[in-house]
């Protein structure tokens, strides 16, 4: 089985995946009365295990409820010391460089990964690391907040392998890296 590092996020139209206040309830605010997932169940079931940052983590936190994962999750922190006691036995914590991170995971057995939150998002792509991604767009313009992309030290090539409309607002996008 090969390594897959892939990415499942939402942005708005501007970008960000989180307004100024560090909130994301505005990805919510389109109608969905059929609760349409967006392909979301089928991407979870393509992958063996999550990795977050601590950012996002700490947002899954705050849903309250059971948790929402149906994978191993691996939260990369250098600043967390340990994982609150409600979540232990459901997470695991790393620490350190993403090369040693991703030995550490794939020594595991975890080959095929779910990158997610903005921080760990970009670290993969500085380091080259992302294979695919799917962007769903919601079409809100925020002006501000959390990008989901930063700077790169150099140009990475992505091709558009499907995009489509869904629930009648919302865009989504697949892209393949392009190695060529």
């Amino acid at each position: 089985m090969d390594k897959r590092n892939s990415v499942f996020i939402a942005t708005s139209l501007d970008g960000y995946i989180a307004d100024r206040h560090d909130k994301i309830d505005w990805l919510l605010s389109i109608p969905n009365p059929e609760q349409q997932d967006m392909g979301y169940q089928d991407f979870i079931a393509e992958i063996d295990a999550i990795l977050m940052g601590r950012n996002t983590f700490e947002v899954v936190c705050g849903f309250g409820g059971d948790w929402p994962y149906p994978k191993p999750v691996f939260v990369l922190s250098n600043s967390m010391e340990s994982i609150p006691p409600a979540y232990q036995g459901k997470v695991n914590l790393l620490k350190g460089e993403i090369q040693d991170v991703l030995k550490t995971v794939h020594d595991q057995g975890y080959l095929r990964l779910y990158i997610d939150g903005g921080v760990v998002i970009q670290q993969f792509l500085k380091e080259d690391l992302i294979d695919d991604m799917i962007i769903t767009t919601i079409p809100y313009l925020l002006g501000g907040g959390t990008s989901l992309f930063g700077s790169l030290d150099k140009l990475l090539k992505f091709k558009c392998v499907e995009a489509k409309v869904e629930i009648g607002y919302i865009a989504q996008t697949k892209y393949s890296r392009d190695r060529s």
